[in-house]
């Protein structure tokens, strides 16, 4: 077991948020998300687009100040589904480094199921067969001690594909829900003692069923959301423009475009497992990485 004190920070370039931890593995300095879109049109057009990338780097920019600020020893970059399938990844790669101070590693949607499950019952006790689901803005992570599964659709994805206006027409939640029920088709789990939802979409969730004008991270770790609940934001979410829905208390604005293919793909994923309620944790894939980046075993 490596040393405990050891001060590093974890950088996630996911397809729709950029986040940043910086902890020695007792205490958290800082935890900051910003939402940029960076995926926003790979689906179709193959490569990041300029604008996505400039306001991404602007944000990889602040948190590599952040972690020199901080007095961080190491430092790691993971980047997941949106750098996967995009044909500019390395000369991404080369600006985010520069940014950062470190080169992103590109990960497998494996290894980030990994290590949202390890973060994930870090801050919990649940109980088991526990299985962890991660939604991302371009994969879906569904975990068990012994097997980690990634299934190519998440909320930037879904929406891409199959919701382009807001409120939504009735023939698009139907398309939506049939593409991912046939996504999920070959998703097996034997057994759920307790299905726990991480990341942004879960905690946004959670955050708009508690009613809340600001998200209360305290609140929210912990708190316990139904399928009932679920399908309830599903109805409220599929009546609203997005100007009506970045106004929702609880919700980052920024994440307004992604909350409905978000509410619907949390949906298919309580359905699939057949769960009647998703345990929510604030620890997640940036938590397991800084676990192993520091030797925590």
């Amino acid at each position: 077991m490596g040393s405990a004190t050891m001060k590093v920070g974890v950088v996630d370039i996911g397809t729709n948020s950029m986040r940043l931890l910086i902890t020695d593995g007792v205490e958290e300095m800082g935890r900051w998300v910003e939402v940029t879109g960076l995926g926003r049109g790979v689906e179709e057009t193959g490569s990041l687009s300029e604008e996505s990338m400039a306001t991404t780097i602007q944000v990889l920019v602040d948190f590599g100040q952040r972690m020199s600020d901080a007095g961080v020893e190491r430092r790691l970059a993971i980047a997941t589904s949106a750098s996967r399938d995009a044909a500019n990844r390395d000369p991404f790669f080369n600006r985010a480094e520069a940014a950062l101070g470190v080169r992103p590693s590109l990960i497998t949607g494996s290894k980030e199921g990994r290590y949202a499950y390890r973060g994930a019952l870090s801050g919990l006790d649940p109980i088991g067969p526990v299985v962890v689901s991660d939604i991302g803005g371009g994969s879906t992570e569904f975990v068990t001690a012994e097997q980690s599964l990634s299934v190519d659709i998440g909320t930037v994805r879904l929406g891409d594909r199959a919701l382009p206006d807001r409120p939504p027409r009735d023939v698009e939640i139907e398309r939506a829900r049939e593409m991912l029920e046939s996504t999920f088709s070959d998703v097996e789990v034997d057994e759920v003692g307790t299905h726990v939802g991480v990341a942004g979409t879960w905690t946004s969730l959670a955050a708009i069923a508690l009613g809340r004008s600001e998200p209360d991270l305290e609140r929210v770790h912990g708190s316990v959301l139904g399928l009932g609940d679920v399908r309830e934001l599903t109805v409220r979410l599929s009546a609203l423009t997005l100007e009506e829905t970045r106004v929702i208390p609880g919700l980052d604005p920024k994440r307004a475009p992604v909350i409905l293919p978000g509410a619907l793909i949390a949906e298919a994923v309580m359905s699939r497992l057949g769960s009647t309620e998703t345990l929510i944790s604030e620890k997640d894939t940036l938590d397991g990485a800084a676990m192993e980046l520091i030797g925590i075993r």
